[in-house]
């Protein structure tokens, strides 16, 4: 058996004659870039040839990250989708250091995030970009390991949805409110992000994409589609958490950002100590 044959297939959420959505793994590139030359797996290529199309991709989401990932199947609809993309509703999930007490609308600007390689032409005097990120505790947990100054490590499993699109937004407005996402080794905290590897093998960025809303751009209906948690589920239940993907779907669909109260905060540098 040849190794591409060896390769699971795609979990496909959604499919149409104009969309394909995907669950997308934690760890796999959606499509390839300069900055990891030496990936040969990319979800781009895997669905073209699993569905014998090709595909284009209708959002982005990070290397580390897992969930819903739709693509459009022509151009002409990819740019209609692209002209409504501000309408959609992304809901992620993530374990975050420390217990967030309060549901709360963060406006929260962010500086543009340049690569070194990508963006050396750019220019780093801009200034930062409105950012709006909506947040929902749903749990809390205490458990008896002691980490840094603390005797005990707690994390709470949050609801989030991102009212903009900045670079690594949600990861960065998570740390901003200290309490960063386990397994981000770029706005993480490494000793929590240590203490997962060893304790539970967890080794992936706990941030996963699970619902999409939009409106299809043919038919003009309301489309839902749900991600299965998957090794993030596993995780959860290996931290005590007892939240049930199947029951919280409806209600996780029905969060409404504009309910919250809003925290306005000015730009500034975030920091990364808290409880």
């Amino acid at each position: 058996m040849q190794e591409s044959e060896a390769k699971p297939p795609l979990e496909i959420l959604y499919q149409d004659e104009w969309l394909v959505a995907v669950n997308k793994p934690a760890g796999m590139l959606v499509h390839r870039s300069f900055l990891d030359k030496h990936e040969t797996e990319f979800v781009m290529l895997r669905l073209r040839d699993q569905i014998g199309k090709h595909v284009f991709p209708l959002h982005r989401l990070d290397r580390p990250t897992s969930g819903v990932l739709l693509f459009g199947l022509s151009s002409d609809i990819a740019r209609q989708m692209g002209e409504q993309q501000h309408l959609w509703q992304k809901t992620y999930l993530a374990v975050v250091r420390g217990h967030l007490k309060e549901a709360l609308l963060l406006d929260y600007a962010l500086k543009e995030q340049l690569d070194a390689i990508g963006d050396k032409f750019s220019r780093t005097d801009k200034a930062a970009q409105s950012a709006q990120s909506a947040i929902w505790p749903l749990e809390h947990i205490e458990l008896p390991y002691a980490v840094g100054r603390y005797a005990t490590a707690r994390y709470s499993l949050l609801a989030l949805q991102p009212l903009t699109g900045r670079k690594h937004q949600l990861r960065r407005h998570c740390e901003h409110l200290f309490h960063p996402i386990i397994g981000d080794t770029t706005h993480g905290d490494g000793k929590h992000n240590q203490l997962f590897r060893q304790q539970f093998d967890c080794k992936r960025l706990m941030l996963h994409a699970a619902h999409l809303c939009f409106r299809h751009p043919v038919t003009g209906q309301d489309v839902v589609i749900h991600a299965g948690l998957r090794d993030f589920a596993m995780v959860l239940s290996q931290l005590g958490f007892a939240f049930d993907e199947v029951a919280a779907a409806n209600s996780l669909t029905a969060l409404n950002a504009r309910s919250l109260a809003i925290r306005s905060d000015p730009p500034c540098d975030a920091a990364t100590s808290g409880r």
